[in-house]
């Protein structure tokens, strides 16, 4: 029970320190260095604002900020409560993702940082 309570811990500390010190408000967090000396957005531009506003219970405005974080978030929060479940019961928790998996997610990501950086697609940028 130790490992995926201490693992709670952590993420709610920094889901808690995200929620309180607002990303939107310049020179709290490092800008990312992609859209500094590129003008483009990476796929975890907005992450932290997207972050900020799950906290605030504001899903429209975490979408809006970068879906595709939000929806890492949800799943992240699955595999916590499954790891949860899994130590209460005293079952090993064994998480096997198949490499077409891996390759799927990259291939997701890479598209959604393509389209989110041309003008047909400015709905997904920050």
């Amino acid at each position: 029970m130790l490992a995926p309570l201490a693992t709670l811990a952590g993420v709610g500390a920094a889901v808690a320190y995200v929620g309180a010190v607002d990303p939107n408000e310049p020179g709290h967090y490092p800008v990312c260095p992609l859209l500094r000396f590129t003008g483009l957005y990476c796929p975890g531009c907005g992450g932290l604002r997207g972050a900020h506003a799950v906290a605030h219970g504001d899903l429209v405005t975490a979408l809006g900020a970068n879906a595709l974080a939000v929806a890492g978030y949800a799943v992240c929060a699955v595999l916590m409560v499954v790891w949860l479940v899994h130590a209460v019961r005293g079952a090993p928790t064994r998480l096997a993702v198949r490499p077409a998996w891996w390759w799927a997610i990259g291939a997701l990501t890479a598209l959604f940082t393509v389209i989110r950086n041309l003008p047909f697609g400015s709905g997904l940028a920050p």
